[in-house]
């Protein structure tokens, strides 16, 4: 019995990890710079079009914020997730707003126990 609980405890944070990635996107979806940041860690490295820099959980909201009401989303679409690997994961979509198509990056990591965003990208469509 204590072996099954072993490999039980082993796979459970394979799954929240998968659900983290899954839980971002819906926020992006939603456009609500709030519902996105609940997931960035305390220091987030993030790129917003030209804006680029690493920033505290804070900044990064209102920076994100004011990319959305600049740009109000339309839709997001996960067009890759990686693997779980070394406590990382990273997920690459599609945003669409109505100022056009962007190409969204974020690495999530495990810290603390808990998933957070490290790093968010958000960038010109090549399409």
């Amino acid at each position: 019995m204590k072996t099954w609980f072993a490999i039980l405890m082993m796979l459970i944070p394979g799954f929240a990890m998968a659900d983290v990635v899954d839980d971002i996107a819906a926020a992006l979806r939603s456009g609500n710079a709030r519902s996105v940041s609940v997931y960035f860690a305390d220091m987030v490295d993030l790129k917003v079009l030209e804006q680029e820099n690493v920033y505290s959980k804070a900044q990064a909201e209102l920076i994100l914020k004011d990319f959305f009401a600049k740009h109000p989303v339309k839709g997001f679409t996960v067009v890759h997730k990686s693997a779980l690997k070394n406590d990382s994961q990273f997920a690459i979509g599609t945003l669409e707003t109505g100022a056009g198509k962007y190409r969204v990056h974020y690495l999530i990591k495990l810290s603390g126990g808990k998933m957070t965003v490290t790093q968010l990208r958000i960038e010109p469509s090549d399409g």
